[in-house]
């Protein structure tokens, strides 16, 4: 079987190192330079769009952001999933906000705004602080502001009205605000629903972040009440998009109530830990399910943590040394702050998870891997 996905980076590279021994065929669509090219060598094929979308079975697409014309020709194949009520609600906050009403899934309260009264209106609807998104655009922490007092409202305007102006009537931008949620932490879940409607769901991953972008996450024992919560929630908006795919949905836990902060149509940064902590991957479990092949096991085998890299210019050969360690590098060209590769850790359980979590604390300098001895001694104090 042909695959093609939407989009070229790290995610696509995965979904085809994982899909190969399932003798499924990978190409990648870079929306971008337009142009079809192997997912792991970057090689260009003499191949326009429309040609590769008749040669393939099926089309899918590793990140949200598609462009509509480029959507609307694979989705008008009758070959594309997740479909695009998915993309569409992963790629518009404002949308997203919507499918979240109507599932009744819980999330911040909101108030959306295209102009600077609807803004000065959200202060008294919301209070303050707020948290102020765009409605498309945005990721890793972009396009977002903090609205802590009404002397910060003049200047965050401006900022925002130059990007409500950037839109058009076609395709309008608009910006969100919603009231901070004071949370314990953030959590994710990660699922895969097939053509049939069979679910498979990993356990609940809890993540940390620095500058808004993920840094570590650690798949460990959880609440079964946090893990039924978001077993409920994926459920309900898996169900009412008719999902095909892997889904990722990312939660405030705020008390042991869990909260949406933002769902993602894809595969997922917070779920890479599950190519060492799982017998089926979600890279494998998402190519399984647009395939129309059998879902694949998604149980804990071993508690694990992911580490993001973050703008380094290599991974140091000393992690390898340390057992159950694996490094995942993407060869993509170095910038500040950019995804580069993440390493994988898992132990039979919380301490040894600990110990080696340690063990890379002293090869991996802080302040590029934040959080990895904290999370560490909190392994070990419970």
């Amino acid at each position: 079987m042909n695959i093609l996905v939407l989009g070229a980076g790290q995610l696509a590279r995965m979904m085809s190192l994982e899909a190969a021994p399932l003798n499924l065929n990978v190409r990648a669509y870079d929306v971008g330079s337009k142009q079809v090219v192997h997912p792991l060598t970057l090689h260009s094929f003499e191949q326009t769009l429309e040609e590769a979308i008749a040669l393939v079975d099926v089309i899918t697409c590793e990140f949200e952001h598609i462009p509509d014309d480029v959507l609307a020709l694979c989705c008008a194949s009758g070959k594309f999933f997740p479909g695009k009520a998915a993309i569409k609600a992963g790629g518009d906050r404002s949308i997203e906000k919507a499918l979240l009403d109507k599932t009744g899934v819980p999330s911040a309260p909101y108030k959306l705004i295209t102009e600077k009264q609807q803004l000065i209106d959200s202060v008294s609807l919301l209070g303050l602080p707020l948290v102020i998104k765009t409605c498309q655009a945005g990721y890793d922490g972009k396009g977002q502001w903090r609205l802590k007092s009404l002397d910060q409202l003049d200047e965050i305007w401006s900022e925002m009205a130059e990007f409500i102006a950037a839109g058009t009537e076609a395709f309008p931008h608009t910006i969100i605000a919603e009231k901070m949620i004071p949370f314990n932490r953030e959590v994710s879940v990660i699922g895969a629903r097939d053509k049939t409607g069979n679910i498979a769901i990993y356990p609940v991953t809890e993540n940390q972040h620095t500058d808004g972008v993920l840094t570590l996450s650690l798949a460990a024992e959880i609440d079964l009440n946090i893990q039924q919560q978001a077993i409920d929630a994926f459920n309900k908006l898996s169900a009412t998009m008719d999902y095909v795919g892997v889904l990722a949905i990312e939660f405030f836990d705020v008390d042991g109530k869990l909260m949406v902060n933002e769902i993602a149509p894809r595969v997922h940064n917070s779920g890479h830990w599950t190519q060492q902590g799982t017998a089926c991957s979600q890279f494998e479990n998402h190519m399984r399910a647009v395939a129309g092949l059998p879902l694949g096991d998604t149980k804990l085998q071993k508690v694990s943590a992911m580490i993001n890299v973050l703008g380094q210019a290599s991974i140091s050969k000393k992690v390898l040394s340390i057992s159950d360690v694996k490094s995942h590098w993407y060869g993509k060209e170095q910038r500040a702050g950019r995804k580069m590769g993440h390493i994988n850790v898992s132990a039979e359980t919380n301490a040894a998870l600990a110990n080696k979590l340690l063990q890379l604390a002293e090869i991996l300098p802080e302040q590029d891997y934040p959080g990895i001895k904290s999370t560490a001694q909190r392994l070990l104090e419970h």
